[in-house]
């Protein structure tokens, strides 16, 4: 019974990180299909977070999906989307993650979300914020329509995931993001190297 629970504990934390990461593409759609979950028996919170499952806040978070996934079709609106997403996304893969955890005491809980899911969240969303800039600037925006139908695609796949096979995904995830960590490390490095100069060793 002992290791049943455990392997629970376990599936509900990697899919907190795979819906922390979804935030980082869509930051409503994510919460969403966690409240949804828990409306649906699939997935348990905390008791503090069992406001996620009520018809309010379901139908607020159902209609700020869909606005934040239209948005991101308009010129410009897009860009500046970004900007708001970036802190909105590491809150909420916070709440996402902290809603999962295991009861403990305030600080460890908020502290390991923050971390965990917002940190995740932070990751996905920040390398959506590079992918949006180089498309401005290289396609002049006509190639944004298609990279947010990819991010929409993208969180919408990451949600599904994680409710069907959540360990599994959670370590692609995992490895994505660690990936994406890299990458952006490396970005903004050589945004910092002088042009024509050569790296200190």
């Amino acid at each position: 019974m002992e290791s049943m629970s455990d392997l629970t504990a376990l599936s509900a934390i990697m899919a907190g990180i795979t819906l922390s990461a979804a935030a980082g593409l869509r930051v409503f759609l994510p919460i969403l299909a966690l409240g949804l979950s828990v409306r649906m028996g699939w997935l348990e919170v905390g008791e503090q977070f069992a406001w996620l499952a009520s018809e309010p806040v379901l139908i607020v978070v159902g209609l700020a999906a869909m606005l934040e996934a239209g948005a991101y079709y308009i010129p410009l609106v897009d860009n500046l989307l970004d900007l708001l997403a970036t802190p909105a996304a590491i809150g909420g893969g916070t709440v996402i993650v902290a809603s999962l955890l295991p009861e403990m005491n305030a600080l460890a809980q908020w502290g390991t979300a923050l971390t965990v899911g917002g940190g995740s969240a932070g990751i996905v969303q920040a390398t959506t914020v590079v992918a949006r800039g180089l498309s401005t600037s290289t396609s002049g925006g006509l190639a944004n329509p298609i990279l947010s139908t990819g991010e929409t695609a993208g969180s919408l796949f990451a949600v599904v995931m994680a409710l069907l096979i959540p360990i599994l995904f959670g370590i692609i995830v995992i490895l994505v993001l660690i990936t994406l960590l890299v990458w952006l490390v490396r970005w903004l490095r050589q945004r910092k190297r002088p042009v024509g100069g050569s790296e200190p060793t």
